[in-house]
Order: C-alpha cells, then sequence, then structure tokens
C-alpha cells in the first residue's frame, strides 16, 4: 500500500513538473513591449521596463495608403507586425494590407507559423490552398469585397487579382511574427543553392529549365 502510495506521489510529481514548465494559455503580464536595443536572445523579443513604454509603442499609421505595385508579381503588403508596433510582441497578433495591381499575383507561399484569415476591402481575388501529401487537393474560391477566407497553418496558399482594376485585402495572423516561405525563391534561389541535379529530377525537368527558373524567381 504505501508502495503504491509512493508511486501515485512520483506521477503526480511528474506531472506537475511537466505543466509547471508548460507555456501558459494568455500572458501572465499586461504587455510586453519590445525592447530593441536588448541583446537577451529568446523566443520573442525582451521587454521593455513597463514605466518607459509609451502610447506610440502601440500604434502605427498609414494602413489608408495603397501599397506600390510596381514589381514583377503587381502585389505589395504593408505588414502590422511587432517591427512596426512594438507593443505587439508576446501577444500572438499581427496584420497586413495587401495590394494587387490588375492580374497582380500574391504568389504561392506559406506561412510556417500561423494560420491566416483574408477579408477583401475591394476588387475580386481568386484565392486557394493546397491540402498536405497525399490528397494534394487546391481548395479555391473567388472572392469578392466583403468576403472573407482562411489560409490553414502552414499550407501553401496564393491570391491573384481577377478583377478589372486594383484590389485591396486586409490579412489577419495569429502571431506576432507570421514569416513567409515564398515557394518558388525557397527551392530555386536559397542562399546555398540546391544542386541543378536535385532540383532536375525532383521536378522532372531537364537542368536546363532549372537553370532559366533560377534567372527569373
Amino acid at each position: 500500500m504505501v508502495k503504491t502510495i509512493l508511486f501515485l506521489c512520483f506521477v503526480a510529481l511528474v506531472i506537475c513538473s511537466h505543466v509547471a514548465f508548460a507555456f501558459d494559455s494568455a500572458p501572465l503580464q499586461d504587455f510586453c513591449v519590445a525592447d530593441f536595443k536588448s541583446s537577451a536572445r529568446i523566443n520573442g523579443l525582451a521587454c521593455k521596463k513597463p514605466e518607459s513604454v509609451k502610447a506610440k509603442d502601440f500604434f502605427f499609421r498609414g494602413l489608408h495608403l495603397a501599397g506600390n505595385t510596381t514589381n514583377i508579381f503587381g502585389v505589395k503588403g504593408t505588414p502590422v507586425a511587432v517591427d512596426q508596433i512594438p507593443g505587439l510582441n508576446t501577444l500572438g497578433i499581427s496584420m497586413v494590407r495587401v495590394d494587387y495591381a490588375p492580374r497582380g499575383i500574391n504568389p504561392p507561399h506559406t506561412h510556417p507559423r500561423n494560420t491566416e484569415i483574408l477579408t477583401v476591402v475591394e476588387g475580386s481575388l481568386l484565392v486557394g490552398f493546397v491540402t498536405s501529401n497525399p490528397e494534394n487537393r487546391l481548395i479555391s474560391k473567388v472572392l469578392d469585397k466583403g468576403d472573407v477566407f482562411v489560409f490553414p497553418v502552414g499550407l501553401v496558399h496564393f491570391q491573384r487579382n481577377v478583377g478589372l482594376g486594383n484590389a485591396v485585402a486586409i490579412g489577419a495572423w495569429n502571431t506576432q511574427y507570421p514569416g513567409v516561405i515564398t515557394t518558388a525563391s525557397n527551392v530555386f534561389r536559397s542562399n546555398t543553392p540546391i544542386a541543378d541535379e536535385v532540383l532536375a529530377k525532383a521536378f522532372q525537368v531537364d537542368q536546363s529549365i532549372v537553370d532559366l527558373i533560377k534567372s527569373k524567381v
């Protein structure tokens, strides 16, 4: 009996220790305004002293301004994340305004740390995401003004302006740092290049096609 009680106590201690070191589901303080001058290396950014926090740490101006879409894709994102609003640090939210020129595209990409919810505020967008292996199913829809669409975390997704004029959307993420992996440039323009023969075999094309894609993305 005593051995049984001791064993159960041990199990309880193990469980409690895991709970104690797990993350909390809610912040443990009112805010943690990012201190960009701190050299502390943590998962996120160190906090300013609360007494030094000002209203400007929670403020951003300019989301009403159209982004410059004169680029190869005809799209421009204006992010509002912790770099723009230090007060977002640890709060787990951020957003972006995306402007699309006629026929502009936000090319296939992923956000490794978050789900995205997108609202069209002007124009019409063809949007979609692809489910994971082995199904690889495209889930796609045309959105008009006021329509909302969700891109699940980590899945490749895209948007394309299919209207006659400019389009604008507002995206929101459940993280302070969404991160972006643009599929084509990530694969074909990595800092240390992936060997041509690897890419050629992976995409079942000639190496000259690989070189051509590398010169374009």
